[in-house]
Order: C-alpha cells, then sequence, then structure tokens
C-alpha cells in the first residue's frame, strides 16, 4: 500500500487527468458539431463577454478545457503533458491543481476586462501561461539555485518570444495569456514551497495572494462595465 501510495505521489496524476478530461470535452464537441462550431463552443462554456455580463460567471473557467480546431487541442494538451507534468512533480499536486485554475481563471478575467467584448475565446493557454509564471517566479526565488535561475529565464524569454508571436498573430487571445502568466507567477509566491518562507518572507507571501485578488476584482468589476 505504501509504495502504491508513493508511486502515485510520484506521478504526474493531475497533469495526466487533465489531458484526459480536455480530450474527452473536445471530442464531445466533434460530436456535437464540431469544435469550431460557434454555437457548439458557446454550449460547451467559451469565454464570451455578454453571456459572462449576465451571470454565466462559470465561463471565466470552463474556457480552460474547450479547444478550437484539432491543432489547439494537439499544442496545447502537448505542452500541458510535459511542462504541467515537470511543474507538478517539482510543486506538488494541490498547489499545482490549485496554480492551473486560479491562472485560468485571471487569464480569462483579463481577457474578458481587455479582450474582444463579441468575440469567442476558449483553450488551456491562460493555465499553461500560469504554468509559465510559475517556473519564472521560482528562478527569482530560488536565484541561487543555478537550473531554476535557467529554466525561469528560458520560460520568460519564450513568454516574450509568445507576445510578441501574438500580436502579429490573428485568433489569439494575447490578454487572456498575459493574465494567466501574472496569475502563475503571484500564486506560486503565495502557497509558498518548501524553503520559499524562509527565502520571501511570509509578508510577501500575503502580499501576493492580496495582489492576486485584488487584479481579479479589478479586471471583473471592469469587465462588467464594458458593455
Amino acid at each position: 500500500m505504501r509504495r502504491s501510495i508513493q508511486r502515485l505521489q510520484q506521478r504526474s496524476w493531475v497533469t495526466e487527468l487533465l489531458v484526459i478530461v480536455t480530450i474527452l470535452v473536445y471530442l464531445g464537441e466533434v460530436i456535437a458539431g464540431g469544435s469550431e462550431s460557434s454555437q457548439v463552443l458557446v454550449e460547451f462554456g467559451a469565454k464570451f463577454s455578454p453571456l459572462i455580463i449576465a451571470g454565466q460567471w462559470w465561463r471565466l473557467i470552463t474556457p480552460v478545457f474547450i479547444h478550437i480546431g484539432i491543432t489547439h487541442i494537439v499544442v496545447n494538451m502537448a505542452t500541458l503533458y510535459y511542462i504541467g507534468g515537470s511543474v507538478e512533480r517539482m510543486i506538488g499536486h494541490w498547489r499545482y491543481a490549485v496554480i492551473y485554475f486560479l491562472s485560468a481563471i485571471s487569464g480569462n478575467l483579463m481577457s474578458f476586462a481587455f479582450g474582444a467584448t463579441n468575440g469567442l475565446a476558449a483553450g488551456a493557454s491562460t493555465a499553461l501561461f500560469g504554468l509559465f509564471g510559475v517556473y519564472m517566479a521560482l528562478g527569482v526565488v530560488f536565484k541561487d539555485n543555478l537550473y531554476l535561475r535557467q529554466t525561469g529565464r528560458q520560460f520568460a524569454a519564450l513568454a516574450v518570444f509568445n507576445f510578441v508571436f501574438d500580436l502579429f498573430a490573428s485568433g489569439i487571445d494575447i490578454w487572456g495569456h498575459l493574465g494567466g502568466l501574472i496569475g502563475g507567477f503571484l500564486l506560486i509566491i503565495g502557497l509558498a514551497l518548501p524553503g520559499q518562507r524562509e527565502r520571501s518572507g511570509r509578508l510577501l507571501q500575503i502580499c501576493a495572494i492580496i495582489a492576486y485578488l485584488l487584479i481579479c476584482a479589478f479586471l471583473y468589476r471592469l469587465g462588467m462595465v464594458r458593455l
């Protein structure tokens, strides 16, 4: 029994579950009429600002499971499997799950506040950029760790590259990516890792959580008064 528990703890089972559920949702989209159908996307819970304003607040989280087209889901699930699995093994299952979903929420909130008011948005990219933010924050907090410092810089460069690409590409929600990145960065500081508390201090931990909550509240308020 103990060995089974240890193997489960070592596996990236949260990531594996997220990949499975997301693929099943995508198959449901296809069966329902196609993953590129606006009607199907709305029915499955894509982010659509007018409906969020109307009270469908769950559209700030459900888009993380919805994808538009085969390329979209293949790229995101491959990224989730490899990068998500690495982050999960490093920070633990519950921290990883919390950061994944809360980064998705902050990403969708920023898209709600600054993105197209009548456009549909979906995808795990908001949460994936949150994982990029985790690596960046760890590189700052554990700057004496060569691996984390270098990896943090690499993910910062990757994020910048993606943002530049987003500026010149159509149909990509740059605001969702930015919101997810900020969310992941703040959340990993707030959900202190072993050894992080001594390095960053309890005050910084509290400030990071407060900053995340204030940013989300501001973005929600801004999105609600746009239309």
